[in-house]
């Protein structure tokens, strides 16, 4: 940092405090928005943390001037917000911004005004709230102790819902601020919390959830759509990320490739192989293996993939998901033995010995006996992914002469 005199610091501080003032009174929320970000690392708020760290009283600043005085206390707390921040104190950094956040007259102005104009402002204050407390709890467990600041930033945020939720064009800020929730509560590992906002949203008859943003709908569809998959409410979950990933902007790989990490094992289950070439495209590669067992009914290749990626998976939350997939490979590979004998003897396709399956098996080097294979045929039966019975006394199963081999009916994935 180059040599700051104390009297340019208190002009950037004094400038800060009078752009804060006009952005309020003149109703300007593009310019409020920038004054509250503070993780932004903007220059000119670069700037006014290097100020406050050279002119220690900004405090007496603002108690000097009536034009600060309705948002006295939180431009305080606010002002240390930046000036630890700038220095690397993160845990202080979010306390003075959560007390800055809480601070009631912001936000019960934000209620009293009737129009929307200060909504991008409370945008920042939410993403904010949750990015600080964030790297809180970082520098919290890097110093043994209790993360703990997320849990609070989840509780402001549930103010600010309430701020939003009501009647008139504030309402739209709404789903922002249950994106934010999410984002804590998936964090957390609390996202049973999850449903209380989704059933505001999407049972009070005051929101119309088209007159949302775009970009929040997209966020939306995609945290309830991993909601759905930790359900195994697959048709459910296959709708709603497939919604995200048809309204995603097309620039944004990132967003798409976060999508598509959850939308393509739902796809998998029921049924629906990847397009050539999106793996590589979106870098998914690790999917590869898992789709080419399915194309070919190697278990061996399918387990083989689970165990090389599972940290992978499991961070994910898709590893069971994917290790259900074990059926339908026992379903390709039990088609691949009836397409063969239908090329030797048509007239005796449809009657799969098990002991054949039992070889097949064993040349993958997957040693089954013959009544284990029978109890996955029986659950294949079951499951409805083949149609057919068991001729218990020759071991063999007899497959359906119409369909055999049901589709799962589900639609392709989309690059």
């Amino acid at each position: 940092m180059a040599y700051l005199s104390m009297g340019e610091a208190h002009r950037r501080i004094t400038e800060y405090l009078n752009r804060f003032s006009d952005a309020v009174s003149f109703q300007d929320g593009p310019s409020l928005k920038h004054l509250l970000s503070v993780s932004s690392n903007s220059p000119n708020l670069l700037s006014l943390a290097d100020s406050l760290n050279v002119f220690q009283d900004a405090n007496r600043l603002i108690k000097q001037s009536d034009r600060y005085s309705q948002f006295g206390e939180m431009l305080a707390s606010l002002l240390r917000s930046f000036q630890n921040y700038r220095i690397g104190h993160l845990v202080d950094a979010y306390n003075a911004f959560e007390k800055s956040a809480n601070y009631s007259a912001f936000l019960q102005e934000f209620r009293n005004w009737e129009s929307a104009w200060a909504m991008e402002a409370m945008y920042v204050i939410a993403y904010e709230i949750r990015v600080l407390a964030e790297r809180a709890d970082r520098e919290l467990a890097s110093f043994g102790k209790t993360p703990e600041k997320l849990k609070g930033a989840g509780s402001f945020l549930m103010k600010v819902f309430g701020a939003l939720a009501g009647k008139g064009p504030k309402r739209v800020g709404a789903l922002y601020v249950t994106c934010q929730l999410f984002k804590v509560y998936f964090k957390l590992g609390t996202v049973h919390l999850c449903r209380s906002v989704i059933r505001s949203i999407e049972t009070a008859r005051i929101f119309d959830f088209e007159e949302f943003p775009v970009r929040d709908k997209v966020t939306y569809m995609y945290y309830t759509g991993r909601l759905e998959v930790f359900n195994e409410n697959f048709p459910a979950a296959d709708q709603k990320l497939t919604y995200a990933l048809m309204h995603c902007n097309h620039r944004s790989e990132a967003n798409i490739r976060m999508i598509l990490k959850y939308l393509i094992p739902v796809k998998l289950s029921i049924g629906v192989l990847p397009k050539s070439g999106l793996l590589e495209k979106y870098n998914l590669v690790e999917y590869n293996n898992v789709v080419q067992a399915l194309k070919s009914g190697d278990l061996r290749l399918l387990r083989h993939a689970l165990q090389v990626h599972e940290d992978r998976f499991l961070r994910s939350g898709v590893y069971l998901v994917l290790e259900k997939l074990e059926l339908q490979v026992y379903q390709r590979l039990v088609k691949k033995i009836y397409i063969i004998q239908k090329q030797r003897d048509p007239s005796k396709a449809h009657q799969v010995k098990l002991e054949v399956i039992v070889k097949a098996l064993k040349w993958l080097e997957m040693d089954m006996d013959v009544d284990e294979v029978e109890c996955i045929v029986a659950i294949l039966i079951y499951k409805n992914l083949v149609k057919g019975y068991f001729a218990h006394k020759s071991k063999v199963v007899v497959l359906s002469k119409q369909d055999p081999f049901p589709e799962l009916n589900g639609k392709p994935v989309d690059s």
